[in-house]
């Protein structure tokens, strides 16, 4: 029987590698593989499927799924994750100076599906105490005018929103027309000494967060078409094998104290930090081992409007996502 021809549309990351060079197989598939910037990967995706399967942004899979789109159906491998306490930019002589001066003020973003802003907005009402609604929100390009955000949202009551696609968010923070920026990506001020991160010490601060909620921000997941899933149902199971033994390998060249795989001097400290804070698998796939992340994360889309309601992960994820691993 001839292999199943998947078309694949993923990131560059070190823990991908080998499922794509082929040094790592998944029995039943040939894999066409698209490498390419995650942002341009979101952008054609929501215009219409052109893969089998592709990375995806949890956010914006979240909210396809609340309003009712059942084209796709994810696989529990998280090709990226961060904290996002790193999120928030000020001016080093404006109006905010620490977490709780945010209460109030106006906040720009580029996108309020933008994974990084829901774990971040999370954050702040959780362990901050300043809900969404307590501040003024400004959607607009990072450095450069930009798009009009095209899903939409069931914004929390009360919540002041505006856009302004003519302008950018780096110039608006720049003149005082937003006193922070939310942003994965720093403006471009932040990188020219203009701007800086509003958390100090933020690794730190992060590493508390994890101890303390438990909570490992999941970025972006892989998704597949439903179509080619309801047609090979023994496909996710055996993808998410592949994704599982490239990630592996990549954890061994990262702990690898005799040469360095990773170009950094340290990489195997790293590998050693990781274990201490994470355990034996710091990077893990699966619904059951993630749930924590995941349960507050769709707590927080419903919370923020990203959907109209609560969705579940029996909603995002093939059924047999939910077995324990």
């Amino acid at each position: 029987m001839a292999d199943l021809p998947l078309r694949l549309a993923v990131s560059d990351y070190d823990h991908v590698r080998d499922l794509l060079s082929g040094a790592v197989r998944v029995p039943g598939v040939t894999l066409a593989v698209e490498q390419l910037p995650v942002g341009e990967i979101f952008q054609r995706a929501l215009h219409g499927a052109e893969w089998d399967a592709h990375e995806m942004s949890f956010g914006m899979h979240v909210a396809r799924v609340a309003a009712g789109d059942e084209s796709l159906v994810a696989i529990p491998v998280f090709p990226s994750r961060m904290f996002r306490l790193s999120a928030f930019f000020v001016r080093p002589d404006g109006p905010v100076q620490r977490p709780e001066d945010l209460r109030g003020r106006r906040i720009g973003d580029p996108d309020w599906a933008m994974t990084a802003g829901i774990y971040a907005r999370g954050w702040l009402q959780h362990e901050i105490g300043i809900a969404p609604a307590e501040m003024e929100w400004v959607q607009a390009g990072l450095d450069a005018p930009g798009r009009v955000e095209t899903l939409r949202f069931h914004f929390p009551a009360g919540l002041k929103r505006s856009s302004r696609p003519e302008t950018s968010l780096d110039t608006l923070l720049a003149a005082g027309e937003v006193d922070a920026v939310l942003s994965a990506q720093p403006p471009r001020g932040y990188f020219e000494g203009r701007f800086r991160r509003l958390v100090p010490d933020v690794a730190r601060a992060e590493r508390d967060y994890l101890r303390r909620t438990g909570v490992f921000p999941i970025m972006h997941l892989i998704a597949i078409r439903r179509s080619v899933v309801e047609a090979n149902p023994w496909l996710p199971a055996a993808l998410l094998a592949g994704f599982e033994a490239a990630k592996r390998r990549s954890q061994a060249r990262l702990a690898d104290s005799m040469a360095s795989r990773i170009p950094h001097p340290w990489a195997w400290t790293l590998a050693e930090e990781q274990r201490a804070l994470f355990g034996e698998d710091p990077w893990p796939y699966g619904v059951a081992r993630n749930r924590v992340t995941i349960d507050a994360f769709l707590d927080w889309c419903a919370e923020q409007g990203v959907g109209g309601r609560r969705v579940t992960t029996k909603e995002l994820f093939w059924p047999g996502a939910e077995e324990p691993g």
